[in-house]
Parts: C-alpha cells; structure tokens; sequence
C-alpha cells in the first residue's frame, strides 16, 4: 500500500511539517510505502481551472495529479488557521477530483493552542465527503505544536507517541479494507 502525506502548509515558520514527517516516519517503521507531498516545495497557483479541464495545465499541477493517482491512500495534515483548515490546502483540493475517488483519507491537525486543529480537523472531514473520498473517523490532533518536537524533529511526551499510533492503527485498518474492497472489484470486473 501507498499512502500519501499531503501536507497542507506554505507558512514562513509553519510548525505542520513536524507532524507530516513523523507520519512519514512511522508509516515506514510499519513497512508502508510514503510519498510526502508539500505544497511548499509544490505550490499551486491560485485555482483557474480544475486539472484536466484546462488545456494548458501547468506540469506541476500534472505532477501533483500523478502521485494522488498513486496513492491508495491519502493523509492530509494542516495547522488550524482562525478556526478552519488553510487556504493552501483547500486550493490545492478544489483543483483535483478523481485523484480522490473513493480514496481513505486520514487527518491531522494541529494548532498553537491546546485543542489540537480539532475544528480544522471536523471541517475537513465534511469536504474530503465531499471529493467523493471516505474520511477516517479517528484523527490525529497535535495541540501546542510549537513544543510538541524537539530540533531534530523527534517527539517530546508520551501522548503524541501514542496519539500517533491510535491513529496509524485506525488509519491503516481502514485504508486497507478499502484498498482490499477495490481490488476485490477489479479483479470480480476484469
């Protein structure tokens, strides 16, 4: 299985890749295949069009099209900003639809203050509904961010270590009997 981790940050000072790389980290301790997607490193323009409706479509946006499609699986991981997910992350999935289809799609939160993203989290899980993708119940909330990891970007306290694996056990149940299900179904049709 393959799971993507969109990481729906481009602030100067953004505290999210913190939660994004330990995700990736221990996703691969459990031998599943990762693909970091950051939208720093990746940034889309405001939305024009909607990928494959326009006949010039930038190759980044192709690019980013390409690895969704790869992913059986999707996590998204966003700050909280004025109670809500950000804005980057919401224009990057208005350009996209199919690459979601059907997809399990995990969330993580987080926020500066101590409840953790929770409604940038809830709000969330109504719009991946709405992409057509199956939104895990469970999710991750990473509240105080800031002191949440050290330097070199490694967990300080208990409760994200055990947070994390509670969510990756949800997650990965979930992914996989949906990944199961389609391939089950492609098999039945073929």
């Amino acid at each position: 299985m393959r799971v993507g981790i969109l990481l729906g940050s481009t602030r100067t000072g953004r505290q999210s890749h913190k939660v994004a790389r330990h995700l990736e980290r221990e996703l691969q301790k459990r031998s599943v295949a990762t693909d970091l997607i950051d939208l720093a490193e990746s940034p889309l323009p405001i939305l024009d069009e909607r990928a494959g409706r326009h006949p010039q479509i930038q190759a980044r946006v192709q690019g980013l099209s390409a690895r969704l499609h790869e992913a059986d699986g999707l996590v998204f991981v966003t700050p909280e900003y004025h109670g809500s997910f950000s804005g980057v992350l919401k224009n990057a999935l208005d350009y996209f639809w199919e690459e979601f289809s059907k997809k399990p799609i995990g969330v993580a939160a987080v926020s500066a203050g101590k409840l953790g993203g929770i409604n940038a989290s809830t709000q969330l899980q109504h719009v991946i509904l709405s992409l057509g993708a199956f939104p895990v119940p469970t999710k991750l909330l990473v509240a105080e961010v800031q002191s949440a990891f050290d330097e070199s970007l490694q967990v300080n306290g208990e409760h994200i270590v055990t947070s994390t694996a509670r969510f990756l056990d949800e997650y990965l149940w979930f992914a996989r009997a949906i990944v199961d299900a389609k391939r089950a179904a492609s098999e039945r049709a073929a």
